[in-house]
């Protein structure tokens, strides 16, 4: 029995890096670059996890970025809880404002992850992960027993629920907390942080969506940062983004600076033009007696 839960805990942590690492912050953000072969080593397992294709899942997740907590936004609860954790998943197609060809060019240049998006057909590109995900249980069971099989199945399952809980919790403000002041919902929740191996640090993800470092306090364990950057020392990583704490809070105060100080010159607009109607008012003429 003990052997059964090791083997679904290491299943666990290897899906879940291949969403996080391999779907998330190289496909997706392309805060990192690698070799094409260590750049599928990262999506492979998120791919058997049931996350469907690349394209779809970057194309989604960058929309997200774009207009989040939106109506235009594929999975914002302020739109209803269930929409934003599993709702959104039933589209048949991609929204009119979603479109591969716009927002994941850079993906549709490879000729494997053109198969797996199907042309564009959602169905079948979700029938397509699912029956290569389940094959790859099947396998594991002729070689290594069905037990093994069930615990990798198992694993795959829950680690699916990882990114649909991220997009509802993580967009819920009273549920965290916030390192920067961001134009969003979003912010950091730690058990999510250590379940999504550094992405429930949301908020700061969102304050910079661009840098493979997810965890910027002391306290924000970010396992996935920690691989980045092994790989990075020792050369199977080219080029990695980081942005530091101390960076970002410079950043968000120069923003509200510049919030602050077009909220100024909006109301000295507004008063000004108040004054200037006020001034064509037709007075009341004063009886005389």
């Amino acid at each position: 029995m003990l052997e059964l839960v090791l083997l679904f805990v290491i299943f666990y942590t290897w899906h879940a890096l291949g969403i996080t690492i391999g779907y998330h912050r190289l496909l997706s953000h392309r805060s990192f670059s690698c070799p094409k072969l260590v750049e599928y080593f990262w999506v492979l397992p998120g791919f058997l996890a049931f996350e469907g294709s690349p394209i779809w899942w970057a194309s989604m997740h960058r929309a997200h970025h774009r207009h989040v907590d939106t109506p235009l936004d594929p999975h914002s609860p302020r739109f209803g809880f269930m929409q934003a954790y599993s709702g959104w998943l039933s589209e048949k197609q991609y929204p009119a404002h979603i479109d591969p060809a716009v927002q994941s060019k850079d993906l549709l240049k490879d000729p494997l992850y053109r198969f797996l998006e199907q042309d564009g057909n959602l169905m079948r590109g979700h029938a397509v992960g699912f029956f290569f995900a389940l094959a790859f249980r099947v396998v594991l069971g002729l070689c290594f027993g069905w037990p093994v099989a069930l615990v990798s199945l198992l694993a795959g399952l829950a680690v699916l629920q990882i990114p649909l809980m991220l997009n509802c919790f993580c967009h819920i403000p009273k549920l965290g907390y916030k390192n920067y002041q961001v134009d969003d919902d979003s912010v950091n929740v730690w058990w999510v942080g250590i379940l999504a191996m550094g992405e429930g640090w949301h908020n700061n993800h969102h304050a910079s969506p661009g840098s493979a470092r997810t965890g910027m306090r002391l306290w924000e364990f970010d396992l996935s940062w920690l691989i980045i950057s092994f790989m990075k020392k020792i050369n199977l990583v080219q080029r990695v983004n980081v942005a530091s704490h101390r960076q970002m809070l410079k950043v968000a105060k120069i923003q509200q600076k510049k919030k602050a100080a077009a909220a100024m010159e909006l109301n000295v607009k507004v008063s000004s033009m108040a004054s200037q109607s006020g001034s064509f008012v037709k007075q009341p003429a004063v009886m005389q007696r």
